[in-house]
């Protein structure tokens, strides 16, 4: 498979966020932007491999993430009933905590149902929950949040240390990151390297669909987490 990944000379970049209504705040924010463009685009065709022969858990959770890449998937943070367990929105949809799910899915683990039987046994551990003036959790909604998957991935899983060394940061881990200092994200570290071939790649959705992209500093780094079903 091969990703054409456009560069673009920037000029007076300036960010505009949306903000969300009450259902999907937290989710995670898409990030648009108003830009003035050099004349010179560069496009690059970049091979993007799976890994032949994993040989651990975390090596095809990768795998699974570079599956699902589709640029096409549209940026809808819409409140959206589905079925329980293993619900899904719509295909061509999604935020960027859908690609944590869709990706974790693919090797049979359902976050949906992970993420719900944990808050309703640990409800107060889920501290956003009190601050947003919830009582009782949803199934719908519940773990779209990024402010959910990071206690649960801290809760059930690994929190590894914030680094400045992209080397810290290993395959099929999964990063979290505040943009802006206000809107959270989360997206998922492959075993592709970018260009320069100093930074893993990350799976995420930021509003250009489910993509492929050399994002890892790009915005605040605030959580850090390893997560297998045990």
């Amino acid at each position: 498979m091969y990703l054409k990944i456009r560069l673009e000379n920037k000029l007076n970049m300036k960010m505009h966020f949306i903000i969300l209504f009450f259902p999907l705040l937290l989710c995670c924010q898409k990030e648009s932007t108003t830009k003035t463009l050099a004349n010179n685009v560069i496009e690059i065709e970049q091979q993007i491999t799976s890994i032949e022969n994993p040989t651990d858990f975390y090596q095809k959770l990768s795998n699974a993430a570079i599956s699902i890449i589709d640029p096409e998937v549209v940026y809808t943070p819409d409140y959206v009933g589905i079925k329980y367990p293993n619900g899904d929105v719509p295909a061509k949809t999604g935020v960027c905590t859908d690609v944590v799910i869709r990706t974790y899915r693919k090797l049979g683990i359902d976050l949906q149902k992970e993420v719900h039987e944990d808050m309703k046994a640990n409800f107060s551990k889920y501290h956003n929950l009190k601050k947003w003036g919830l009582k009782t959790t949803d199934k719908n909604i519940d773990h779209r949040r990024v402010p959910n998957l990071e206690v649960f991935f801290e809760r059930k899983g690994e929190k590894l240390p914030v680094a400045e060394n992209p080397n810290d940061y290993k395959t099929g881990e999964i990063v979290s990151w505040m943009i802006a200092d206000k809107l959270p994200h989360i997206g998922i570290i492959t075993h592709l390297k970018s260009s320069d071939g100093k930074r893993p790649m990350i799976v995420h959705n930021v509003g250009g669909g489910q993509v492929l992209e050399d994002c890892l500093f790009s915005y605040t780094i605030v959580g850090h987490f390893r997560f297998r079903k045990q």
